[in-house]
Order: C-alpha cells, then structure tokens, then sequence
C-alpha cells in the first residue's frame, strides 16, 4: 500500500525537504522564533536528525523515532515549548517553502500538508502575551 512517504519519494527525499527547512529555519527571518525554540532543547543539529525519524513513522514509513524513543507523542515532545498559533502558521508556511523549494507537489503532497497543518495546529499551547 501506497505511504505519504512514499508519495514524498521516500526517506532520502525526506531528508532532503528536512534539511532544506531547517536551512530556511535558519535563515529566513520568519524562522527565528522556531529556532529560538530549538535552542530550548537540544539545538538544531539533533533536531533535523529528529525530525525526520519522527516524520518517517508519521508519513507511514519506518518509525525511527518510536524505535529510538518508545513513543510518538508530539504534545509530549512540545510541552516544553510555549508554541502560539503564530509560531504554527510560521513552522507551516516554511514547511510550503521547503515542500515548494523541493519539488514537492500534486495530491499526495497536499495530504501531506493536511496531516502537518492538523498536527501543528494540535501543538498551539499559549496565546499571545
């Protein structure tokens, strides 16, 4: 049966849109809040690392995260992190970017940014001060 992994290219394309967001992370001005977060955990360097053995189990493929970790709780791995619907709609629209700037397109992928859109917008635990 056919993954949203498999629908994105499979774990090396994966690592590739994970990379690439992580460079706009660092470097687009909208990123700077979401590093800032990052840096309230392990840093950036772990978290690319992280990210795509979460996404892997999360789009259907092999569950790296949940093989390393013994959960896929994404509220437990955010609770740390005070995450407004702001800092959401920013992690969504430089994950279009990223999508975009790979080449990622057509109705898998448009699945894919379903799924991500439900699981950030899950993540918003404060509002704006």
């Amino acid at each position: 049966m056919r993954t949203p992994l498999d629908d994105l290219g499979g774990e090396e394309a994966l690592k590739r849109l994970v990379n690439r967001f992580y460079d706009l992370i660092e470097t687009d001005p909208q990123g700077a809040r979401i590093m800032s977060m990052h840096f309230q955990g392990h840093g950036l360097a772990h978290v690319r690392e992280e990210q795509v053995n979460f996404l892997s189990g999360f789009l259907g493929g092999r569950k790296h995260y949940m093989e390393k970790h013994g959960h896929m709780n994404l509220r437990l791995l955010h609770d740390h992190v005070p995450i407004t619907a702001g800092d959401a709609e920013d992690w969504l629209a430089l994950m279009d970017r990223a999508l975009a700037d790979c080449g990622h397109s057509g109705a898998g992928v448009d699945r894919i940014r379903a799924a991500l859109r439900r699981a950030a917008t899950a993540l918003v635990n404060r509002t704006p001060q």
